[in-house]
């Protein structure tokens, strides 16, 4: 069953959302919440995808970065990026630690959609929380798994992209595509005038 994908604007997106238990994650309800997001968020397509983004305030997301969504990428972007597949998984009432310093990439998300904007991000994040079984995780990301993490953590606790973004450069996803894709961040921020006094 497809979820429908709240947008920009709603209360729910703004808002920090609710813990579950154990046993909420090991219900039959919470088992077919996951499934259904894991649906949606392929259906989109989507890396990541949040409970509050489907309207629920609940600290729970889907992750899944699969080689199909890469294989239109160029090699040295997803070097670039440090972006390699990630298997789906769900996370649940996550605590983050960031290290490493940032690195800046164009970011997107499914609540707020056909616009993207360069997001600096920590190279690294350290987090721990439960499965979807319900028991205890640690997970050592960088890279792109490092960013998709923090985005979708984000979103739990009343953040969009939006909020970090490098306002200079938002543009549509369709301009991206056509114009600047390509480009190491670098070049694209020297063009657009970012990081230089007015």
């Amino acid at each position: 069953m497809l979820l429908k994908i709240v947008q920009a604007g709603e209360s729910v997106l703004r808002n920090q959302a609710r813990e579950l238990s154990r046993e909420e994650l090991r219900g039959d309800e919470i088992r077919r919440l996951i499934e259904w997001m894991r649906e949606t968020m392929r259906d989109a397509p989507g890396v990541g995808l949040a409970a509050p983004q489907v309207g629920l305030p609940l600290q729970l997301a889907v992750i899944e970065d699969g080689a199909e969504l890469q294989r239109a990428i160029a090699p040295e972007r997803l070097a670039e990026r440090g972006r390699r597949p990630v298997p789906f998984h769900v996370i649940a009432n996550p605590s983050i630690e960031l290290d490493g310093g940032t690195a800046e990439f164009f970011e997107g998300c499914l609540s707020v959609p056909g616009l993207t904007a360069i997001v600096p991000r920590a190279l690294r994040a350290r987090v721990r929380c439960l499965d979807h079984e319900g028991e205890e995780v640690i997970i050592q990301s960088d890279g792109w798994y490092a960013r998709i993490l923090q985005h979708e953590i984000d979103h739990l606790r009343g953040v969009l992209y939006l909020d970090r973004m490098l306002s200079r450069s938002m543009m549509t996803v369709e301009h991206l595509t056509r114009h600047w894709n390509d480009l190491p961040i670098v070049e694209v921020k020297r063009r657009l005038g970012i990081g230089e006094t007015p």
